[in-house]
């Protein structure tokens, strides 16, 4: 998604007490950046303005949880999303960073000591064109690089509207060694993701008549 430059978006982010400036100096040491250093954390790569972590994380204060996008006016809106979420709510943003970083460049960032259990992929960017398509975060070059990070049995919980990129990622997840627990052409029909967050993307594409495709991969012991 492309947005315009926002000045005060830099600023602000820097300001802020769950925005990571460097997130190199935190690779192997993410769960100490957190009030509760003992919660599981889980990972969203692509936050976008941060509307579905902003739902997620105040509704599981037993997690911490990691944001990541690249652009700084993206993040500065997401920031901001996220301090409304959390006034509503009453709450302190004790279980939620916010970084700034290259997707493709991960492992600056993150080790098998940081212990992720869990990835949020949703609507990322499907690259359909051949030579483009090991960029996709679900392209098995990708998916290769999280295993360096991941948890035993962590899991990824992947949504797109992208009929080909969906199909692709069946692939890509079995070549990479992962189990597809749960996988649905119809996200909103289907029950076992009854409580399912809805992104600004996915609101935008059900409106459309276009249906969501989503899935849920476990990474086995020992891969």
């Amino acid at each position: 998604m492309r947005i315009r430059y926002k000045k005060w978006a830099r600023p602000e982010l820097e300001a802020s007490t769950f925005y990571v400036k460097n997130p190199e100096e935190m690779k192997g040491k993410w769960k100490n950046f957190f009030k509760n250093p003992n919660n599981p954390i889980h990972l969203e790569l692509g936050c976008g303005k941060g509307t579905f972590i902003s739902k997620l994380a105040v509704a599981n204060q037993n997690i911490n949880y990691i944001a990541i996008d690249l652009v700084d006016a993206m993040l500065g809106l997401a920031k901001r999303n996220i301090e409304a979420e959390y006034k509503e709510k009453n709450l302190d943003t004790t279980n939620i960073a916010l970084t700034r970083f290259d997707i493709e460049r991960i492992l600056l960032i993150l080790e098998k000591q940081d212990n992720i259990q869990r990835i949020y992929i949703n609507f990322c960017n499907p690259w359909p064109r051949g030579k483009h398509r090991k960029k996709r975060l679900t392209h098995t070059i990708q998916l290769e690089k999280y295993k360096q990070f991941l948890a035993e049995e962590a899991e990824i919980y992947f949504k797109t509207d992208d009929d080909d990129l969906f199909n692709s990622s069946l692939i890509y997840f079995k070549e990479a060694g992962f189990e597809i627990i749960n996988k649905t052409y119809d996200l909103h029909a289907n029950p076992i993701f009854e409580n399912n967050i809805e992104t600004e993307h996915e609101k935008m594409f059900t409106d459309q008549g276009i249906k969501i495709k989503a899935l849920i991969a476990k990474l086995p012991k020992n891969n």
